[in-house]
């Protein structure tokens, strides 16, 4: 009998890795037959003549077969090695890191590789024969990187599936439809037609494999739904309806997958993970990713009635000019409440001497928590730095942390609230201005957790218009919005959610194009030829409330942004913009397109509930102090 029961075991657990074996083998397979289709690519590149339309329209047709067999494995790459998916696939040739983890090391050069940029230069008339075969050759020595143990040993078990299929079904609402990353846009759908197919493979095969942690009928079911959707669209990705896409079918999968990672008690060992939330069930909460520690030095503190306390604090001293070097400018002057946390009267706002206005328009705070990088430059990792660099700026409140803190402490009521509070952080027991900033943070973060009708219209509890709907749909393809302010933010943080974009798009100094802002942007932290006039994304929410737009103002209507976008940019006015990321050809949007695009843009509006201005401030020892005003002077 013990006999037979060995056997019996032994039998249920060869039975058991056999399984998991064949999923591992799925993924071997498929990247095997990839292998060989670059093989195949670099010797038709090595035979070729490039100065041979034939040859080079060969080389292209070969290397879309390669994109094709790629997205066969994409759903495993892109997850499990994202550095080295870049270079097979990656969209731009050199490539500065600015992810979260710039908030440990500096930002550093990646170089980039592989199809997309290989299938780009072909279309160059001086492409060198070399040059490809080195795009190529750097897209070969990445796929090594997936033959590591470290990689596939993560096959043996379930949680790598459900955390890669959540990056998958992110990707299918913000970039696979954009073109973010296909060249040639009448690839987009075939091949996310491809890819569904692929993906559905991989479903079967995992839920044979791990039969103890399977998808749902229901999902698969769902699945199904979402690809015979897909084949049913034209192949045309200006016609896809990117809008009933994402609602009816990618947002429900997202749900149903975040499920199975809690069900399932799913474990990360990625980086990919870092700023994802499991206990979120749909791509338009705000929970979805967090990029910000809006409490700063407060972190530790979770008693509501404490930090109810925190923030009263914190609106009293954003709507306080005592924080300024003057007592004459608070943190209102600059981005008042009621116009969405920025000023819509200034194109930029005065200087601290009340003579030369700042270079900069002033920003709407309302989501900044969801950026990892803050200001337009990418200066800050953190909110409350910005705020420490605000308020000591000579420029700006021109204040000093010591005679800052005197100044709030002669004051009864933030004294007694903030050495109750400092008993609360362990780290740092007397009260500083780390206390004073992470209260002010932690005050105007608090209007970011509001939605929009397009929010609501996502999650199936309102009904958009048709007109807000061909917006989303152009703004999602011929626009090419998409492709720079991703889904769900509308801003420059694409999924896993772990990095700002800084684009290049020719902002003019003037609103008649006389000549190119003079504002170097991101080069002023990170010095190099790319991030020259280099702006981080900023969100589109609220976009109908919060100008003048552009990093220096020089817009004051949407109409004027849209044409600049439709032009091709600073290029496409005939402003030199040697280094724009920003497609220099004409969009050619119609009248209508550009009013259905302002009827999206409208419906990213937030319901967000302002609060009436503080009374009165706290009364200083100070008798000089008192005389100051409620929200400043200027």
């Amino acid at each position: 009998m013990v006999i037979l029961i060995l056997s019996a075991a032994v039998f249920c657990l060869s039975f058991g890795l056999r399984q998991k074996k064949e999923y591992a083998t799925l993924y071997s397979a498929s990247l095997n037959e990839f292998k060989q289709a670059q093989d195949q690519l670099r010797s038709t590149i090595k035979q070729s003549d490039l100065s041979k339309d034939g040859d080079r329209k060969k080389i292209i047709d070969q290397i879309k077969q390669n994109r094709s067999k790629l997205k066969a494995l994409d759903f495993w790459l892109r997850y499990l090695e994202p550095i080295a998916y870049k270079k097979i696939n990656g969209p731009l040739p050199v490539e500065w890191e600015t992810e979260t983890f710039e908030k440990y090391e500096p930002p550093y050069r990646r170089q980039g590789g592989g199809l997309t940029l290989a299938e780009l230069s072909l279309e160059e008339e001086a492409v060198q024969k070399d040059d490809v075969l080195a795009l190529i050759d750097t897209s070969i020595a990445a796929v090594q990187t997936f033959e590591a143990d470290s990689i596939t040993s993560q096959l043996s078990s379930y949680h790598h599936f459900f955390l890669a299929n959540r990056l998958y079904l992110l990707n299918l609402a913000a970039i696979y439809t954009t073109g973010f990353e296909c060249p040639d846009t009448s690839e987009i759908i075939p091949e996310i037609r491809a890819m569904s197919l692929a993906v559905k493979n991989i479903y079967t095969n995992f839920n044979t494999s791990f039969p103890s942690t399977p998808l749902s009928k229901e999902y698969l079911d769902a699945n199904d739904k979402l690809i015979a959707f897909v084949n049913d669209q034209a192949s045309a990705f200006s016609s896809f309806d990117h809008f009933s896409f994402i609602k009816d079918f990618v947002n429900p999968l997202f749900r149903m997958n975040q499920q199975f990672i809690n069900r399932y008690q799913v474990r990360t060992i990625s980086q990919v993970d870092i700023s994802l939330e499991n206990e979120v069930y749909s791509i338009f909460d705000k929970r979805l990713y967090h990029a910000q520690n809006n409490k700063g030095i407060f972190s530790l503190i979770e008693d509501e009635k404490m930090l109810a306390e925190i923030k009263k604090m914190g609106k009293l001293l954003f709507y306080d000019p005592i924080l300024s070097g003057n007592n004459k400018r608070s943190c209102a002057s600059c981005h008042k409440p009621t116009e969405y946390f920025t000023d819509t009267i200034l194109t930029t706002a005065f200087q601290f001497d009340q003579q030369k206005h700042l270079p900069r328009n002033s920003p709407s705070l309302i989501n900044s928590v969801y950026n990892h990088l803050i200001m337009l430059d990418g200066k800050h990792i953190s909110l409350q730095g910005q705020a420490r660099d605000v308020i000591q700026n000579p420029q700006e409140m021109n204040s000093n942390e010591k005679e800052l803190i005197k100044k709030v402490l002669s004051c009864k009521e933030y004294k007694d609230a903030f050495k109750k509070f400092a008993a609360r952080t362990p780290e740092e027991k007397n009260i500083s201005l780390e206390h004073i900033v992470a209260a002010i943070t932690f005050y105007y973060a608090d209007f970011s957790n509001y939605y929009s009708p397009f929010d609501d219209a996502m999650d199936k509890t309102y009904t958009l218009s048709n007109e807000a709907k061909r917006g989303f749909n152009l703004f999602m393809s011929k626009a090419q919005c998409g492709t720079c302010h991703f889904v769900p933010q509308f801003n420059g943080v694409k999924p896993p959610f772990t990095g700002s974009e800084f684009e290049v798009i020719g902002v003019p100094a003037d609103s008649n194009y006389h000549k190119l802002s003079g504002d170097k942007g991101r080069y002023a932290i990170n010095p190099v030829n790319e991030m020259m006039n280099a702006f981080r994304s900023g969100s589109i929410r609220n976009i109908a409330y919060t100008k003048p737009y552009m990093h220096n103002g020089v817009f004051q209507t949407l109409e004027q942004v849209i044409d600049l976008y439709d032009a091709g940019g600073g290029s496409g006015k005939n402003l030199k913009v040697e280094n724009q990321t920003l497609s220099t050809e004409s969009l050619h949007l119609t009248k209508e397109e550009k009013n259905d695009l302002l009827a999206f843009m409208h419906s990213l509006n937030e319901n967000i509930i302002f609060e009436a201005t503080p009374a009165a401030l706290p009364v200083s020892s100070d008798k000089e102090l008192n005389k100051r005003k409620v929200g400043g002077e200027y």
